[in-house]
């Protein structure tokens, strides 16, 4: 266990943002959702209609690291840096989400031999494994391999246009006032209209202010710091004015996540601490830290084990039941597999592959 100071509410967020979507697909797909719906209708409703809230979260603390990341290099010199850049940081998300996309392909053709359901899909093509490998599967409407793969597609997107925007404006005033405006757009109009969920533009309104929410206290120029401020108070009062004209909760999710991490972002804790005068790790501390570090593989791969677990389910008949305190527990099982195996994932991939980069 690392004995240097983390930061809390970062690693916090992490853990309950990836909690939150594996529940919210929980509850969402296959017969274990439908029985579990009947025993616990209210809590499988909720986390059907606001677990997805999850991902302003998600984007905020993308922004929020990317910023973090991006100001402190000091390779964005010019146009070749940016593209190198650009490039490992695909390199960083490929390998352990190309090995989840195989074991999703795996489950699914397991899951098809009992299950006649939309959510398990049609057999995947190669041309379709191929653009999911290059984040295409958006931009040619191709249907998803796994429930959460557009999400690293649009991270890499924000990362990149982020990159490209701190190497055309190395001196970062312009870039924090032009951030403003393509965040406050995307809030305001983009992010209102399905044409663009696939592109960058409708998710950078969140990201944006993740990134606004670095530059307001972590970047060395005093100037800049006074203009993301600014920035951060116009951009929330759009927010709030245009919420009287339509309310969007999660545009203030958003915003209240990011004037959070501008006020705690750096709140660090040590993950040891005395326990009758010898140096153990803290539990809760492990616990956070834990699955902070292993939250994209547990996003990654808890689809697949949301397919096996209905597999089983239907194929050893207990469907027929329409049991929901069995559907729960097949729930609570997926739940407790899926980051049992983003843990090996973490640790014999993603670990790993962080030395292939250019």
């Amino acid at each position: 266990m690392q004995s240097k100071n983390h930061f809390l509410l970062v690693d916090f967020l992490k853990t309950f943002a990836a909690v939150a979507i594996i529940l919210h697909h929980l509850s969402n797909y296959g017969q274990i959702a439908e029985d579990a719906r009947q025993l616990l209708p209210g809590i499988m409703d909720f986390l059907f209609e606001y677990g997805r809230y999850a991902v302003q979260i998600f984007l905020v603390m993308g922004g929020y690291l990317a910023a973090q990341s991006l100001t402190r290099s000091e390779k964005l010199k010019n146009s070749r840096d940016v593209l190198k850049i650009i490039i490992n940081r695909y390199l960083r998300l490929f390998a352990p989400y190309v090995v989840a996309l195989l074991v999703t392909i795996a489950c699914a053709w397991v899951a098809r031999f009992w299950i006649q359901d939309e959510f398990v899909g049609e057999s995947e093509t190669l041309s379709q494994f191929l653009a999911h490998l290059f984040f295409f599967q958006g931009f040619l409407g191709l249907d998803a391999i796994s429930a959460g793969v557009w999400y690293v597609a649009i991270d890499w997107q924000l990362y990149a246009i982020l990159a490209l925007l701190l190497g055309m404006f190395p001196g970062f005033r312009s870039l924090v006032w032009i951030l403003t405006i393509l965040s406050v757009a995307s809030l305001l109009y983009f992010n209102r209209l399905t044409a663009y969920e696939n592109y960058f533009i409708y998710f950078i309104g969140a990201y944006g202010l993740g990134a606004l929410a670095q530059l307001c206290k972590n970047y060395p120029d005093q100037l800049v710091n006074r203009i993301a401020v600014i920035c951060i108070v116009l951009a929330g009062l759009a927010i709030a004015v245009a919420s009287f004209h339509q309310f969007w909760p999660r545009n203030l999710l958003a915003y209240v996540v990011a004037v959070t991490l501008i006020f705690f972002g750096d709140l660090a804790y040590k993950d040891q601490v005395r326990v009758h005068k010898h140096i153990q790790p803290h539990k809760l501390v492990n616990a956070i830290l834990w699955s902070s570090r292993r939250s994209y593989c547990a996003f990654l791969l808890h689809f697949s084990c949301i397919l096996l677990a209905n597999s089983l389910y239907v194929g050893w008949g207990m469907s027929h039941l329409h049991d929901g305190a069995l559907a729960l527990a097949l729930m609570l099982m997926a739940f407790v597999a899926s980051w049992g195996a983003a843990n090996y994932l973490y640790r014999w991939v993603e670990v790993p592959s962080r030395r292939i980069k250019l």
